[in-house]
């Protein structure tokens, strides 16, 4: 999965009411969704500072300047924090059965075969399973 492909899958799950457009409401709802928080005026605050077109919604280009947006070190947060979201037993690691619940989670139903062929694209060592690095490297890529 490259970035373009891994930001889009994210914007699709926020955009809850599938208009192609994120509302504050959409962002506030996700960010709750995955354990966060965030005020509607503060949602209304980063759709107004990203807002290309002036209709007070972040369409796709967008968000990807959301997402592109800050630190190094705030990103490597942000993915650490997501990786986390992956790793639900604990493990340090992302395991093919992991990947299967998150998704589940998501709104994305697959088999546990095809979570295994996806995380297979990205498992650099070979053990069946991603750690953090790999995570990163599938992301930033």
């Amino acid at each position: 999965m490259n970035k373009c492909s891994a930001y889009n899958r994210v914007f699709q799950h926020f955009d809850e009411d599938k208009d192609g457009k994120i509302s504050a409401l959409e962002l506030c709802r996700c960010i709750e969704s995955i354990g966060g928080g965030l005020l509607m005026e503060e949602a209304e605050t980063v759709i107004e500072s990203l807002d290309s077109d002036g209709d007070g919604l972040l369409g796709s280009e967008d968000f990807v300047g959301l997402m592109e947006s800050g630190s190094e070190e705030e990103k490597i947060k942000d993915l650490r924090e997501a990786f986390e979201m992956y790793d639900t037993d604990g493990a340090e690691c992302i395991t093919p059965k992991s990947l299967k619940s998150m998704l589940s989670r998501l709104g994305e139903s697959r088999a546990l075969e095809e979570c295994v062929v996806m995380i297979n694209q990205f498992d650099l060592d070979g053990n069946g399973v991603l750690n953090f690095e790999e995570f990163k490297d599938m992301m930033i890529h």
